[in-house]
């Protein structure tokens, strides 16, 4: 008989499993309650750019607005958003708001997964009740319940839902086996088995806080290049040749969803029991603060060109949070924006992957759809897109004319060459 799985969340992270489980053969159901999403899937489109409109069109998946279609599910995977609020506590709202539809419909013997990233203990004191007072059913006897982290990368193509280890973590072994033969079905990269829920949540937010740190660690580290007037990726460079060093890592932003967020998940629950991770919550400090560095060395370099800062129009190339991608929001780029402002520097934005309207929005400034470097006086490369590197530095030099502007946030072009046609560069 053919497993049916229910994926309750159709963003970057649920669409694609959804696709993957229909890929395999199982009935799949994809829903999610924003209305004109699924009417977008339906017709065979892909509002997140990551599975490409080919592959939804191609696929089975039932998408549906229809709670109650969830009753027929054997697996429902919960992939909804876990943000952190205005005082940088997690927002289980989302969550909540899920396990309550989902114990609404659910029915005996389903096993609820939840993939969202969470703190330790959080799906068995928020997801649990919530199912357990909607459904009437308990956890463990009538319904079962286990956790299995996020890995998503939106923009990376090359490491998509099968190429990534799946963790999969359950509070017995009967669940954990039979999450492990689910996902093992369409992970060919391998699935490790937590031993608990809690383990498997810990691994998640971990994950991130050591990436989130790392790059603290070399943001920190062009700063003080920085102010003893040397370059930093010729340091690292250097540094880079000895075998014990951890190369890999390079200065710049820290947005999106997972990486600027997931560290205040585990400081929340740790702060509970009693203990505070200063290095935890200084890494987000100094990842925080560059922008407002990258918008200093901005002013710095445009005081260096003799240039007037107020007479001065910018074009920011990029304004995602990451290469690739076209999402803008929780994008540090705006940040810095905010800081040029302050000097009245005109800033222009440009992102051929971004929608130019919610740009417009978002950051509050003029965003062009066409690039046209005479009407500037200098550019600030903030996300490193492909179509970026692609662009001549003689063609740009010539048409912002006299003395342009580079800064180089995002470490797209090569300092001497940038020099050699006459740019006034700075990078991080």
């Amino acid at each position: 008989m053919t497993e049916t799985v229910c994926v309750v969340g159709l963003g970057y992270v649920g669409l694609p499993l959804a696709i993957e489980f229909d890929r395999v053969g199982k009935s799949v159901i994809g829903y999610d309650v924003d209305s004109e999403k699924v009417s977008e899937l339906s017709s065979g489109t892909d509002p997140t750019g990551d599975v490409t409109d080919e592959g939804v069109a191609a696929s089975d998946v039932f998408f549906t607005t229809d709670p109650a279609q969830l009753s027929d599910a054997d697996f429902v995977i919960v992939t909804v958003p876990t943000p952190v609020d205005s005082m940088e506590n997690p927002d289980l709202q989302f969550v909540e708001s899920a396990a309550e539809t989902v114990g609404k419909y659910i029915s005996p013997g389903t096993t609820v997964v939840l993939e969202s990233t969470v703190y330790p203990g959080a799906t068995e004191s928020v997801l649990v009740p919530a199912l357990e007072s909607e459904s009437g059913y308990t956890v463990g006897e009538d319904i079962f319940v286990g956790y299995s982290p996020e890995r998503a990368s939106p923009g990376d193509t090359g490491r998509g839902v099968r190429d990534v280890v799946k963790v999969v973590g359950a509070n017995d072994e009967r669940v954990r086996d039979e999450l492990a033969e689910l996902y093992g079905s369409i992970v060919d990269a391998g699935i490790h088995r937590a031993p608990d829920i809690e383990t498997a949540e810990a691994s998640k937010v971990i994950e991130n806080v050591q990436r989130d740190m790392n790059i603290a660690l070399v943001n920190e580290l062009a700063i003080a290049c920085d102010h003893m007037g040397l370059t930093t990726e010729d340091v690292l460079e250097a540094a880079g040749t000895k075998w014990n060093f951890h190369d890999g890592y390079s200065p710049g932003f820290v947005g999106g969803h997972c990486i600027p967020v997931d560290p205040f998940y585990l400081t929340y629950r740790s702060k509970r029991e009693g203990f505070s991770p200063k290095l935890v919550l200084q890494a987000r400090e100094i990842n925080e603060y560059v922008p407002v560095h990258a918008a200093r060395k901005t002013v710095k370099t445009i005081n260096d060109s003799g240039r007037v800062l107020q007479d001065t129009r910018l074009l920011v190339l990029g304004l995602a949070y990451k290469p690739g991608v076209g999402d803008i929001r929780s994008s540090e780029v705006g940040t810095m924006i905010e800081k040029l402002d302050e000097f009245d520097i005109d800033c222009v934005g440009y992102d051929p992957h971004a929608d130019p309207d919610a740009s417009r929005e978002v950051f509050g400034i003029d965003v062009t759809e066409t690039v046209d470097f005479e009407a500037y006086d200098g550019v600030v490369v903030a996300t490193a897109h492909d179509e970026f590197a692609a662009y001549d530095l003689e063609a740009m030099a010539a048409g912002l004319g006299s003395d342009p502007v580079m800064v180089d946030v995002a470490d797209v072009f090569d300092a001497d060459e940038a020099a050699a046609h006459g740019f006034h560069y700075a990078q991080l």
